[in-house]
This record gives C-alpha cells, structure tokens and sequence, in this order.
C-alpha cells in the first residue's frame, strides 16, 4: 500500500507540472456564450438529467480541459461528442471549461444495498490487487484536485462514472476502451483491478458524496 500511495504522490506532482504549463487561463463569461449546443445533452445548468451523460456543472476547470482538449484532438473518442469541438481553439476550451467549473453541481444518492462495498473500494482501495484508495487522488469528498487535474466525483451520475471505468479497464488491454490517462496509466491500471461489482458499488458510492 505505501508503493501505491507514494505513486499517486508522484503522479500528483507531476499532474500539477504539466497541468499549469499547459492550461490557458480561461474566462467563465465568454464560455458561456459558447455552450448552447452542450445544452441538450448536458442540461442548460450543466447537471445532465440523463445518467449516461456527465454533469459538467462543479468540474475543475483544469481537468474539464484537458478532457475536451482530448476529445478535439482525437485522444479520447466519444461518439456523440464527434464534431462538435472541431475548430476550437485551446483558448475556447479553456472558457468552456471555466464556465462549467463555477456552476453548482446538484447530488446523486447512493444506493444503500452498494454502500459497505462501495465506501471500501473509495477509501482502502483493494490492496491483493494493487488498486489504491480513490481518496489518494480524487480527495476522501469526492471533490478531487483541482490544482492536479483530477477530477471531482461526488455528486456525478453513478451510471456515467460506472460507464467510464469499465472504459478504462477496457483501454488497459488495448486501445478500444479510454486510454487518456497518459503514461502513468494510473486509471487504466486501478480499473483493471476492479469487478463489475466493485465498479458498481465505487461508482455509486462516489456519486454519493457531498
């Protein structure tokens, strides 16, 4: 467990690096005016109403992003999104991204039958199979970390963080699943320890927290 926690300090610092280098200062008011189209699949207050799309409302600009950044730029392909970045520029995103990240996020509950399996999964990890603590990067609240680009969980559709785990545990055995974790791997290697069941259970525990 100390390796695990010393590579999460590690990955942490450099996340913060390349993450201040990179992210343009973004203007919260002009990416206003550039959000009508996300309106309809990502609700006019950024909480989407359908649990397959993510509310965007309460994300950290920094990791929000990189995200569309990705998505743009053909790192991380989401079908329904194909097209709608195109022609963007890094500055565009970045006041997209500062628009959403000042938005309140509305709750999710948890399910109580995934509650005991899901709190243990989010804070101690799965330790015979070198999964770490979500706490370690994504902060014992669910909020994340801003400053290092990791994202905020809590309040999330547990369908939508469900969805992305299994995407990622996907992308750790070749390149059809998500692959934008960079070269830590650090998503791809934490999904790849988890069942169904404890992805069940992780997804609706974080999507509980306030």
């Amino acid at each position: 467990m100390k390796k695990i926690v010393i590579a999460c300090g590690l990955l942490f610092g450099l996340s913060q690096a390349a993450l201040a280098a990179k992210t343009p200062e973004g203007d919260a008011k002009a990416g206003e005016a550039q959000t009508a189209v996300c309106a309809a699949c990502h609700g006019a207050d950024g909480n989407s109403p359908a649990p397959t799309f993510p509310k965007l409302a309460g994300q950290n600009a920094r990791y929000l992003f990189k995200q569309l950044q990705d998505i743009r730029d053909g790192a991380r392909p989401v079908p329904t999104m194909a097209g709608q970045l195109d022609g963007k520029s890094d500055q565009q995103l970045a006041d997209i991204a500062a628009y959403y990240a000042v938005l309140p996020r509305s709750g999710s509950q948890t399910n109580p039958d995934l509650l005991a399996l899901g709190e243990k999964v989010y804070r101690a990890g799965v330790a015979e199979r070198g999964v770490p603590a979500c706490t370690a990067c994504h902060s014992p609240n669910g909020k994340g970390n801003a400053p290092a680009g990791f994202p905020s969980l809590a309040g999330q559709h547990a369908e939508y963080i469900a969805s992305q785990l299994k995407m990622y545990r996907k992308g750790h055995e070749d390149e059809s699943g998500r692959t934008n974790d960079g070269d830590t791997r650090i998503m791809r290697s934490t999904a790849f320890g988890l069942s169904d069941k404890e992805i069940e259970a992780v997804a609706s525990y974080a999507a509980g927290l306030k």
